[in-house]
């Protein structure tokens, strides 16, 4: 703990260095998997293949995909953007699996009920299945989001900057308080990541903290209009 407070001002700019490799692969991973998870919803040969590269994609060992990608993509090893591409992959790879599974939680009563009132299939995504899916998805969004803060930290290895810098400095001075300092903070960034989504997801889904088991009327008015939904 020592070592934290001594060193705080080093150890901030490690952190942040380390969230920006940790969430913009977040982002950009949300760019491409909400939209492709949602064509493969719709399409079950499409799901199968996108599982399943999803599936190997996921395999592959983070520091092999750091010293593989350089040279297909012209980039140095120690260039940040390495981390977020490869970070980006595995991201992808999780969140595409997760909106299909999402979308699988919509009751399918209430996807009937908004075909009945003239809903047209992208009217529907977005105005009902999206918004009763968040829930299920914001869960899955927390998983990642902490995979990523937790696997910047193998750039370390290759010299990318984050707070596996004091795990690979600490091994080679033999000085385990830098090496706690960094797994405490690593563990800080992974919580206050993690507690965040869960209230914008709260925010997000108004309708749950007033109605824990809404009714079909219910569920489909507070998709269409949740702040309406939530007064009822």
């Amino acid at each position: 703990m020592t070592y934290l407070i001594d060193n705080f001002g080093e150890i901030a700019g490690f952190a942040r260095t380390h969230l920006v490799l940790a969430l913009v692969p977040l982002l950009l991973g949300l760019v491409i998997a909400i939209p492709a998870g949602a064509v493969a919803h719709r399409i079950t040969w499409l799901r199968r293949i996108t599982v399943t590269a999803a599936g190997i994609a996921y395999t592959i060992p983070s520091l092999a995909l750091f010293v593989i990608l350089p040279p297909l993509l012209g980039i140095s090893t120690i260039d940040p953007l390495n981390v977020i591409i490869a970070l980006t992959i595995y991201s992808v790879a999780l969140l595409i699996v997760a909106v299909p599974t999402a979308l699988d939680s919509v009751p399918a009563e209430v996807l009937d009920a908004s075909d009945a009132i003239g809903f047209g299939r992208l009217r529907r995504t977005l105005a009902v299945e999206f918004p009763l899916a968040l829930p299920v998805f914001v869960a899955n969004l927390r998983v990642v989001a902490v995979t990523n803060i937790s696997m910047v930290t193998v750039g370390a290895l290759i010299g990318v900057g984050g707070l596996g810098k004091l795990f690979t400095q600490g091994y080679q001075r033999d000085y385990p308080d830098e090496i706690v300092a960094g797994i405490i903070v690593v563990l800080v960034l992974a919580l206050v990541v993690d507690r965040l989504l869960f209230v914008l997801g709260r925010l997000a889904t108004p309708w749950l903290r007033t109605d824990k088991r809404p009714g079909l009327r219910q569920q489909l008015r507070t998709a269409i209009d949740p702040a309406k939904g939530g007064a009822a």
